[in-house]
């Protein structure tokens, strides 16, 4: 990111969204079919490069699994509706029915019960039972106190994702959650995000982590944008994580830290531009939220949307879009790039000339110029 000068001592870099760049096709073309989008995180390899997003909206211990036999991976939310109720059906239907003008605070109140462990526990157990491979997440407000019960459930891949998570949180009133010493003393990969710059994301890698999200908020869903007035566009953070990951690969003897874009992922062309700027795999909310499948019934938000002091997040109407297998894989009904995500990926690559991911994100990109 270029630094411009916006007013004397003031200075700004130059940050570049999605829609900013496109990518330029080489000299060479392949077969669909003999492209490769499958990546790999620690032990687990997975078909689709994708996680699904930890949202209610999204995910459920149903969804889970059909995302999961679909080839990728859906991430619990263990901070939601599924770990707070017995039967969240009946509390999904009636966020789902809300007017506009009550949704947010009859949400925050939905939202006060209490977690329970043993659900945590019947919820990771029920997504393990169907042999798919098993994701969840906290905050990092939540982690110290719950980790102990996810981790005994069986949880395959473990993410701590908020707004913004560091390896050094300051704080006179709290102890910190050590990162580093959480994360080694687990047996399991650990995701950690959002961030959204080298430095930021090398103190992640430096801390352990498999994988780090890079985003702070930037979904369908959030307002994050508005009310804390942070946003980093998601080309430039991406970029600028992955080239992070590259010196770190250099700094440890060869770890590899995949990065993940959270945020801005809205069609299948985001995907491809994602990878071409340096990511491994997305995290995607809003697409998914369309299916027919979806807990969401059509609506959207994220655990942003619930907090009780400050919310930074709306229920936002999404509508349905088609079946969960559809909007993944296809076939398409639609020319507007919100459906069959990764066979849009795949041609993609194809008619670049690339045969895998690794060799995608070298992939030319240009700037649009209006």
């Amino acid at each position: 990111m270029a630094d411009i000068e916006i007013a004397p001592g003031k200075r700004a870099r130059t940050a570049y969204s999605f829609d900013d760049i496109s990518i330029v096709p080489s000299r060479r073309t392949r077969e669909p079919d003999e492209v490769s989008i499958s990546w790999q995180i620690d032990a687990y390899k997975l078909a689709l490069p994708m996680l699904a997003a930890p949202m209610d909206s999204v995910v459920s211990p149903e969804t889970a699994i059909a995302i999961g036999k679909l080839g990728g991976v859906g991430v619990l939310n263990l901070e939601g509706l599924w770990t707070r109720y017995e039967n969240p059906i009946i509390p999904l239907g009636e966020i789902s029915s809300l007017p506009n003008d009550q949704a947010t605070r009859r949400m925050q109140e939905i939202y006060q019960a209490p977690i329970r462990p043993e659900l945590i526990k019947a919820r990771i157990a029920e997504i393990r039972a169907a042999g798919v491979t098993v994701a969840a997440a906290l905050s990092p407000a939540r982690t110290a106190e719950f980790h102990k019960a996810v981790v005994d459930a069986g949880v395959d891949i473990f993410v701590i994702r908020g707004t913004t998570v560091s390896a050094e949180h300051v704080s006179e009133k709290t102890e910190p959650l050590n990162l580093k010493k959480f994360i080694y003393e687990l047996d399991v990969p650990v995701i950690v995000g959002g961030c959204a710059t080298a430095s930021g994301a090398m103190h992640l890698m430096r801390a352990g982590a498999a994988g780090v999200l890079v985003g702070f908020g930037g979904g369908a869903a959030h307002t994050t944008r508005q009310v804390l007035g942070i946003s980093v566009p998601m080309a430039s953070a991406v970029a600028e994580v992955a080239s992070a990951r590259r010196e770190y690969l250099d700094e440890s003897g060869g770890r590899y830290v995949h990065v993940i874009a959270d945020g801005s992922v809205g069609k299948s062309g985001d995907i491809a531009k994602a990878i071409a700027c340096g990511a491994d795999a997305v995290m995607m909310g809003s697409p998914l939220a369309k299916a027919e499948e979806a807990p969401g019934r059509g609506w959207h938000w994220g655990s942003e949307a619930t907090h009780n002091e400050l919310p930074r997040g709306t229920r936002v109407h999404v509508g349905t879009e088609g079946k969960l297998a559809e909007i993944l894989l296809g076939p398409s009904h639609s020319a507007d790039g919100s459906m069959n995500l990764f066979g849009a990926l795949r041609r993609g690559m194809a008619t670049c000339g690339y045969s895998d991911i690794k060799e995608f994100q070298r992939v030319e990109v240009v700037l649009n110029r209006g």
